[in-house]
């Protein structure tokens, strides 16, 4: 009635694309269309609110692609060469953390979202040839128009991302869905990722920004994505962010990182890791340096969910003191003063931030899934908080803050449960599976 086509309705994704002038858009959603200029771009975006039909308000989460201002940042640190105290392979990290070895991601799938940058398989044959394996299987998935365009600075989050996940996992399949970096793009990332045919072990997602930021309804859509992934049985690993409790707004308040904090999400938060010898963990507390810090807290937006009302977690020291969602649920090194070992655009680098902690969980939950079968982990969060034994899968880290917030015993707003304990993980969940 208002002059546009349907072009595709997908029933899994509940996704409908519409196509239409800018006119009969404006006039379909009562609001003018503009040009606008955001960091040095030009950009689309609506005058004023979106309206919809009264009788389409019920099942209607959000409208998305009439605003293409970007929504989203990489979370990765690089390190100069002379501030960094030590550094990691990959693999060696994963032993530090005992990730099972005789696991290698067979048979599995995981997901990867960029929302920018590329990667170029000259670089990733460079890598995995150093670390002597072969180059994993990694395929680019293209979302909205968008697709791998390496010679952008998001190429270093791609190339940790896939690094890190092809590092544990090397014989996994990777898929990597580029979108393009606007709340169309990154909600239909996500939700083609989750439901994809190739069913992933886990998805991970290294972008985000702080949940003020964001609109009700882009923050309610996606939710509802990562809400589909738990009832597929998927874990979306998310990074908590690297600019502390504040998440970098400098209004005053506290600030979770958002899609971290939706409460269908492993919040993953990020931890100073030393290993004197590379053989054991010789000390490890809460990143928060001269780099950056692990972001964390309380949720203004999500409640307390169920799962966590035994954990122990504060409400938000904000003044409305909301009772909400904690994060992070878990960590892992994530300060490039300690950083990972990783090549992009030509170059080897060492890199950090929490977007090296939720590819290094993804590529861990793959490996369990190897071993659990065609269940796989499912949602991790529910085994992570749901009796005690399964609590001592993480290392505890119990030193150090993110600004508001410090590290404790037990679930903390800093590293959560803590950092992970592979070993542990492998037994904890093949009890649970047999329980189930």
């Amino acid at each position: 009635a208002s002059g546009l086509t349907v072009v595709s309705a997908d029933r899994a994704r509940r996704a409908v694309l519409l196509e239409g002038t800018v006119a009969a858009m404006a006039e379909a959603f009562d609001t003018p269309l503009m040009r606008v200029e955001y960091q040095g771009q030009e950009f689309r975006a609506p005058s004023g609110d979106l309206r919809i039909p009264a009788s389409l308000q019920p099942v209607v989460h959000g409208v998305f692609g009439l605003d293409t201002r970007p929504v989203a940042q990489p979370r990765f640190v690089i390190a100069h060469p002379d501030a960094v105290v030590g550094s990691f392979a990959v693999p060696d990290l994963a032993g530090l953390y005992g990730f099972p070895p005789a696991f290698n991601g067979l048979g599995q799938t995981i997901a990867i979202i960029e929302l920018g940058g590329g990667f170029t398989t000259e670089d990733l044959d460079v890598y995995f040839s150093g670390l002597g394996l072969a180059t994993p299987s990694v395929t680019p998935m293209p979302v909205d128009g968008s697709g791998n365009a390496p010679g952008d600075p998001a190429d270093l989050e791609v190339m940790l991302d896939i690094e890190v996940v092809g590092s544990i996992a090397p014989a996994a399949n990777i898929l990597v869905y580029f979108a393009p970096n606007s709340e169309q793009g990154f909600v239909d990332a996500v939700s083609s990722a989750v439901t994809s045919s190739a069913r992933p072990s886990a998805v991970s997602v290294s972008w985000g920004q702080a949940e003020k930021l964001y609109s009700a309804s882009f923050l309610s859509s996606m939710d509802s994505v990562l809400q589909d992934a738990v009832a597929l049985g998927v874990t979306v690993c998310v990074a908590a962010g690297d600019r502390g409790s504040s998440d970098g707004v400098g209004d005053g308040d506290q600030h979770a990182d958002f899609p971290a904090s939706s409460p269908h999400a492993l919040a993953c938060g990020g931890t100073i890791l030393d290993s004197d010898d590379g053989t054991r963990i010789d000390s490890e507390l809460v990143w928060n340096d001269d780099s950056g810090a692990t972001g964390g807290g309380v949720s203004d937006v999500f409640p307390l969910p169920g799962w966590q009302f035994d954990a122990g977690v504060p409400p938000t020291v904000n003044a409305s003191g909301f009772a909400g969602r904690g994060l992070p649920d878990v960590a892992a090194d994530a300060s490039p003063y300690t950083g990972y070992r990783i090549r992009a655009d030509g170059s080897d680098q060492i890199a950090g931030g929490t977007s090296a902690v939720a590819p290094l969980w993804a590529g861990l939950i793959a490996l369990m899934s190897q071993y659990l079968g065609p269940d796989g982990t499912g949602f991790l969060n529910l085994v992570l908080y749901g009796d005690t034994s399964a609590q001592q899968t993480c290392n505890d880290i119990v030193s150090g803050d993110n600004g508001s917030y410090s590290a404790g015993p037990g679930w903390d707003p800093c590293t959560g449960w803590g950092s992970p304990n592979g070993d542990r993980l492998l037994q904890v969940l093949g009890t649970w599976a047999v329980a189930q």
